[in-house]
């Protein structure tokens, strides 16, 4: 699918780090954008700043994507493009001084990470399907990108509710993409590795540059416009689907 200024987009999650990132890449390219996410401050800033559609969606609540999906629609039209960025990361051991891990913890995070980008991607496709407009010679509807990470893989100490809920996502690829090949519609997943979000960026200095140095190659924190950029690559290679990617330097994560 060639992006133009025809190409409608709903980025999950784009008031900041890496969905941020993919809302500027696809704005100068010409898409036309919105956004979903829970920063109702950031999220009317982005807005402001880049031309976009903003909606404070919870994604883990069908009902908030919903009327989300409803309200950006009037405005840019069914999106073609969906890249779920939104997602939340906490560190809580199984087992950790006496107590078992918390299960309000382990369930927001899964609510949130996995059940939000199957709200999302689920409900997109719908509309998606429902289309007429086919967007390619190889009758293309839309194109699903969702966000896994390393840690669905090389889940570390602490990361037992982050790396459920992102192996679900990982997990939920290939059917999804099996499920609407009929309709014209790929589903591509990218697991990102060490990256320079605004969570890392918290971290002192001398941490940050260790973590970079543990890739193998480049020996760097990963920057959110790369990611942004293959979520472009996706978008235009027709013959990417069904697969997670991970986008990692060659990272292989220790326990901790």
């Amino acid at each position: 699918m060639k992006i133009s200024e025809n190409t409608a987009v709903l980025v999950t999650g784009g008031a900041s780090g890496l969905g941020l990132a993919v809302v500027e890449k696809f704005v100068s390219l010409g898409a036309k954008v919105a956004v979903f996410d829970m920063n109702e401050d950031e999220g009317s800033k982005v807005a402001s700043q880049h031309g976009v559609t903003f909606g404070k969606v919870d994604v883990s609540d069908p009902q908030s994507v919903a009327d989300g999906l409803s309200s950006i629609r009037e405005r840019i039209g069914q999106e073609s493009v969906c890249v779920n960025c939104a997602g939340i990361g906490f560190s809580q051991k199984t087992v950790s001084k006496g107590r078992n891990h918390q299960f309000e913890l382990f369930d927001k995070t899964i609510r949130i990470n996995l059940i939000g980008t199957f709200n999302v991607a689920s409900q997109c496709a719908l509309g998606m399907s429902e289309q007429n407009a086919v967007l390619s010679g190889d009758q293309e509807k839309g194109v699903i990108i969702n966000t896994a990470s390393v840690a669905a893989f090389d889940g570390q100490i602490g990361q037992i509710a982050y790396s459920a809920s992102k192996g679900g996502v990982v997990g939920m690829t290939l059917p999804m993409a099996r499920d609407l090949a009929q309709d014209g519609i790929r589903v591509v997943t990218i697991a990102p590795g060490l990256f320079s979000t605004p969570m890392l960026r918290s971290l002192p200095e001398d941490v940050q540059d260790a973590l970079g140095k543990s890739v193998p190659f480049p020996p760097r924190l990963g920057s959110p416009s790369e990611f942004a950029d293959l979520s472009v690559q996706i978008v235009e290679n027709s013959m990417l689907n069904g697969e997670t990617i991970r986008l990692d330097g060659a990272i292989r994560m220790a326990p901790k």
